[in-house]
């Protein structure tokens, strides 16, 4: 009980201390869709991956505490491997299959808290879903959670610089509306899923 209070207190001033001016000011984010984001139950954030600064500015923008996955190697730098894990995040052992990062997910799906999965499993240069994985329909049909659709667009070119001098471009966060999970664990329910999330978060981008 003590952790998790002070995770949400870490989490919180994180968000508003050092998150806030980066997503209001530098990027003059704004959010669509707050209606569609479950207030209740847990959920599962599916959403394409542009930038490293998309966890914390998905995070603040839906206001709920979402657990990401994170490079098992950003745990050992100092300070940062104390905030990230605070705030929640897991680490995931990047190009093999870790059963260990898939219990942990279950663990906080099932402890009522939402996580965050990236559906690509990493940056894509044109910011769109390009080869989605099917973990996220595999984690909701496992879990019986809902998957919540989100685009963040022009992560993928934050800054761009013109005559050395720095532009930064609009964020914008969508959210649709909650999927159900798929209604078993065969390939071809997990690939229908995943190929909806898919095409529903690229019309979301536009």
């Amino acid at each position: 009980m003590k952790n998790d209070i002070f995770q949400k207190l870490i989490y919180q001033l994180v968000s508003k201390i050092f998150v806030l001016p980066i997503y209001k000011f530098v990027f003059q984010g704004y959010l669509i869709g707050r209606e569609n984001i479950p207030q209740k139950d847990s959920f599962i954030m599916v959403s394409n991956h542009g930038s490293l600064l998309d966890p914390p500015l998905l995070g603040h923008a839906l206001g709920r505490n979402i657990s990401f996955m994170a490079k098992a190697e950003l745990f050992k730098i100092p300070f940062l491997g104390f905030v990230i894990k605070a705030c929640g995040a897991y680490p995931v052992k990047r190009g093999i299959a870790d059963k260990n990062t898939i219990k942990t997910a279950c663990a906080k799906l099932s402890n009522n808290n939402s996580i965050g999965i990236f559906i690509d499993g990493t940056r894509q240069k044109n910011g769109r879903v390009n080869k989605p994985k099917q973990g996220a329909a595999l984690l909701a049909f496992k879990n019986q959670k809902l998957l919540l659709p989100v685009a963040i667009v022009n992560s993928h070119k934050l800054i761009r610089f013109k005559f050395c001098i720095p532009f930064f471009s609009k964020i914008v966060i969508k959210v649709g509306k909650p999927i159900q999970p798929p209604q078993s664990s065969s390939r071809d329910d997990l690939n229908s899923v995943t190929m909806h999330l898919q095409d529903y978060i690229n019309n979301l981008i536009g």
